[in-house]
């Protein structure tokens, strides 16, 4: 699996299998805002520095629930 593979498997892939992809999955007007801000471009970034990404923001609801030091 690639990661682009993988973070759609998280993402909308997630919200499809649940019939809810009109609503969550995907960054849209008018979806939920549940967003994991990460220190990491996962796309990207190289691969020893992926499994020290950190989560810097969480929001749930388009509210900031947590957000890293």
């Amino acid at each position: 699996m690639t990661r682009k593979e993988a973070i759609y498997s998280y993402t909308l892939a997630n919200a499809y299998s649940a019939f809810e992809e009109n609503e969550k999955g995907s960054l849209a007007k008018g979806k939920l805002a549940d967003i994991t801000v990460l220190s990491n471009d996962l796309l990207n970034c190289p691969e020893e520095e992926i499994l020290k990404t950190k989560v810097v923001m969480t929001m749930v609801g388009g509210r900031v629930k947590y957000r890293g030091e």
